[in-house]
């Protein structure tokens, strides 16, 4: 593995908010606000309109319903646009058989650097499923996501600054693809960073670290702090043990974290069970942390 070297400024010139109007929705809509007023980016407002199946309705009837339904979108939209005072942006109501077709098209028209949603995270049958639009998005854009869920406090966003970093790596080529925007964001708020490796759970050592184990995984994560980190940030390593998400999660409250850096796998790929950032790990963190978590495709 070499060792990291400084890098290139994030910059978010044009910053996708992706509504359903819902609260959490409502939730992430500051966060996309601040990103934008703080990096001088331009913001685009879009919302899917979905087709409503109803059963045993006639052309007319179903015309009807489409009908209130974008009229109501666009009152909600109206309603978002006039907290965008002083920014560039552009809204937009699409009609899709699903979300991510709009988004993907979003990306390409306007040179979309980050996207920026709500999800309720988990409820019912989705704790089984793991399936959201929320994690189809962040799986299959090529731009980072920055997903705000339910346990976020609202005007937990700092306007944007981030005081407290935690980046979380299992070593591999994906969760590597975040560490960029990990340090970039750390460099940019000279935030506190924390890199954290967790170990595979070990019942029969839960409460000893292995230490050959500890002193390799330390020895990797020195080699990802570029030289001369510690003039524009602070950089701690922490190597844990236990069950991945819940030890993110825990490290995140201790560390009072206000932003989670994940690599997360492209939704095509095979997600084994091996990765600690593998698929219910990564859903379970997006879901369930006290702050926005940024995920990046690897």
């Amino acid at each position: 593995m070499k060792a990291a070297t400084a890098s290139a400024r994030v910059t978010f010139k044009n910053v996708l908010f992706l509504t359903d109007f819902s609260e959490p929705s409502e939730a992430a809509l500051p966060f996309a606000i601040s990103i934008a007023r703080a990096y001088g980016s331009k913001m685009f407002v879009l919302h899917v309109l979905l087709p409503n199946p109803v059963l045993y309705s006639t052309p007319t009837s179903i015309a009807l319903i489409d009908e209130a339904q974008e009229d109501t979108a666009k009152a909600a939209m109206q309603r978002v646009a006039s907290q965008l005072a002083g920014l560039s942006y552009d809204t937009g109501l699409e009609w899709g058989t699903d979300v991510w077709s709009s988004v993907e098209h979003a990306l390409q028209a306007h040179d979309i650097d980050l996207i920026v949603t709500g999800t309720r995270g988990r409820t019912g049958a989705e704790k089984l499923l793991l399936g959201s639009v929320a994690e189809e998005i962040f799986r299959r854009s090529p731009v980072p996501v920055l997903t705000v869920g339910p346990a976020v406090s609202k005007g937990i966003h700092g306007g944007a600054r981030f005081h407290n970093i935690l980046f979380a790596t299992d070593f591999s080529s994906h969760s590597l693809g975040a560490l960029p925007y990990a340090l970039s964001l750390a460099q940019e708020n000279q935030a506190h960073l924390i890199l954290l490796h967790i170990l595979p759970y070990d019942a029969k050592s839960v409460s000893t670290l292995n230490q050959t184990a500890l002193a390799a995984a330390l020895s990797k994560m020195k080699k990802l702090i570029p030289e001369g980190c510690d003039n524009w940030c602070q950089v701690g390593t922490v190597v844990e043990s236990g069950e991945p998400a819940s030890r993110i999660l825990e490290l995140a409250i201790r560390h009072n974290a206000d932003l989670i850096v994940l690599g997360v796998r492209n939704i095509a790929e095979h997600l084994g069970a091996t990765t600690h950032l593998g698929r219910a790990i990564a859903h379970k963190v997006v879901a369930d942390a006290p702050c926005s978590v940024l995920t990046v495709r690897g």
